[in-house]
């Protein structure tokens, strides 16, 4: 778990697909469920199924299928093979000592040569090597099927909007400057950078993509490892009808049988998903299916948005450790830089002067 954080990323990596992640220990390749009785969760002290544990949902599956796939959810063994082959010698080669006379910033990788979410980045992702990095290494697999995305529409695409159009995000230029409300929610530590916290809840890409489940009698608690975020689902209570919206909504649960159901209102629009927020409901369903996996489903249902719920899946796989604290604003000067950078820029602009390369670009 590092501590760690890429910033000036804003929303952009929230809808960026992710392709060739790099290497997450927590992804475990789960066989295909065995024939025969179906897998009985232990019971808590409560009588719950015991979902409870440190889990990390980091993959090299992006949520949203490559369109070259077209209607196929999962992958041939060869390409996985090909996949996950290929972040080994990316591991491999990412970690080899830089050289200062390479001709690349920094000494670091060539821009050029990195997968396109990582040179959106930042060049070397932010500025750090490859062992700080812990995106995933292996494809998700669903009872059993290496999938191709999580989304499970026909094509593994999001459905088209009501009126077209595309999402929403957070503002660019030199206005996106003017005052630290104007920054991403990631870029100011209030929530991490991703979705990691949802709802729904999904991997960013690039680290940190691990939780730590916490059942009491009356409350689920999901301990977010990015930007330590806690979101707490009141187990058989209501929504509250005060119109507020807290940062990751307001989460009500219920057990369904073996599966805890929560479902999730109040989205603030900070945190809408494409596009959607005011009228969003998230529905989302946590089932153990394993000693080592929780099958997570969410469902997003707006009707203003889609024509239909829509949504998708995925399988937690034990971390292979624990959670430590995330030290965000701690040292970290990115922020009151990069202000500082546009009032100079303001300064020049002003002054008749020329836009300075150091200024407040992204």
């Amino acid at each position: 778990m590092h501590r760690v954080l890429i910033l000036a990323l804003g929303t952009a990596l929230c809808a960026a697909p992710i392709a060739l992640a790099g290497p997450a220990a927590a992804q475990t390749k789960a066989a295909a469920p065995a024939k025969g009785a179906a897998y009985k969760a232990p019971r808590n002290a409560f009588g719950q199924p015991d979902l409870t544990g440190f889990w990390s949902n980091a993959t090299l599956t992006p949520e949203q299928r490559p369109a070259a796939l077209g209607d196929r959810a999962v992958y041939t063994p060869q390409e996985v093979a090909k996949l996950e082959g290929a972040v080994v010698k990316e591991v491999e080669e990412g970690n080899k000592p830089t050289d200062p006379k390479s001709g690349a910033e920094g000494g670091k990788v060539d821009p050029s040569s990195l997968r396109p979410e990582f040179a959106a980045a930042g060049g070397d992702v932010g500025g750090y090597n490859r062992g700080w990095l812990d995106p995933g290494s292996s494809v998700m697999r669903v009872r059993g099927e290496p999938r191709t995305s999580f989304l499970t529409t026909a094509n593994g695409q999001p459905p088209p909007r009501k009126g077209g159009g595309a999402a929403g995000g957070f503002p660019r230029g030199m206005g996106s400057f003017d005052n630290p409300e104007n920054r991403s929610l990631g870029e100011r530590c209030i929530m991490g950078f991703g979705r990691n916290a949802g709802p729904p809840m999904l991997p960013n890409g690039f680290y940190n993509n691990n939780y730590q489940f916490v059942q009491t009698k009356d409350a689920f608690v999901i301990d977010v490892e990015m930007v330590h975020d806690a979101r707490i689902v009141r187990l058989n209570a209501t929504h509250r009808t005060d119109g507020a919206r807290p940062w990751m909504g307001d989460s009500i649960g219920h057990w369904d049988g073996d599966t805890l159901v929560v479902e999730t209102t109040n989205i603030p629009q900070a945190q809408a998903y494409r596009g959607s927020w005011k009228d969003l409901k998230v529905t989302e369903r946590f089932t153990r299916v394993g000693k080592d996996r929780v099958l997570y489903q969410y469902t997003l249902n707006d009707p203003t948005m889609w024509d239909k719920p829509w949504g998708g899946e995925y399988e937690f796989s034990p971390l292979q450790g624990v959670i430590y604290e995330y030290a965000c604003h701690e040292g970290n000067y990115a922020l009151p830089g990069m202000l500082a950078g546009a009032r100079n820029q303001e300064k020049e602009a002003a002054a008749g002067k020329p836009a300075s390369a150091s200024g407040a670009s992204r």
